[in-house]
């Protein structure tokens, strides 16, 4: 079963259903009724995928996976919240999943909320502030490293997850000290469909 990849061969397996996609080659693999019948029991998806809410960043789509193969948790800005680090622990835990993936993509809107809200001092109304204070040390952390971009605090956001995401989980941190598990961040281009390496924790 895909569960029991290493998280090396379930990135490699992730980043050859992305080149077909970029190079528009999908096999939409695992999308039959066949597929369908096969997973009313049990499920073993080999990554889970913790991404931006966006639209545009579709993960079977963009990853040329199927029903069965990711377990999939979204959030706008990927912002961790107790419900996400629920979901990723019982992936990691339960389902045994050996990949984590921090999907951050280019033109992030949340971020850039952050951004303009760190810059003017004025923060957003509603639950919107509760997403930009998420994100804020990112930017922060950007804007002392004088990387203005947008595109570039995408990528600091992507890290800083990643390693929050380890910081906060026994659950998480103890599947990736025994080899079991990896953190990756990767940062996705809207326009070229490709999704970047921009950091790892544990053994790839």
């Amino acid at each position: 079963m895909a569960t029991y990849l290493t998280p090396a061969l379930a990135w490699r397996r992730l980043r050859e259903g992305n080149e077909r996609f970029v190079a528009g080659e999908s096999s939409h693999p695992n999308q039959d009724a066949s597929r369908r019948s096969s997973l009313v029991e049990n499920q073993h998806p080999f990554a889970v995928i913790f991404g931006c809410s966006d639209s545009r960043l579709a993960a079977e789509i963009i990853f040329d996976l199927g029903l069965g193969d990711a377990f999939v948790v979204r959030t706008a800005g990927q912002v961790i919240d107790d419900a996400v680090l629920g979901s990723l622990e019982y992936s990691i835990g339960v389902l045994g999943v050996p990949l984590i993936v921090v999907l951050g993509h280019d033109s992030c809107g949340a971020v850039s909320a952050t951004k303009t809200a760190v810059e003017t001092g004025k923060m957003p109304v509603g639950f919107i502030r509760d997403l930009v204070e998420r994100i804020t040390p990112s930017v922060l952390t950007s804007l002392r490293n004088n990387e203005t971009e947008v595109n570039d605090m995408v990528v600091e956001h992507v890290k800083q997850t990643s390693q929050r995401l380890v910081d906060s989980s026994r659950v998480i941190s103890t599947a990736i000290e025994t080899g079991r598990a990896a953190v990756i961040g990767l940062s996705y281009s809207l326009a070229e469909g490709r999704a970047d390496l921009v950091s790892g924790i544990g053994d790839l």
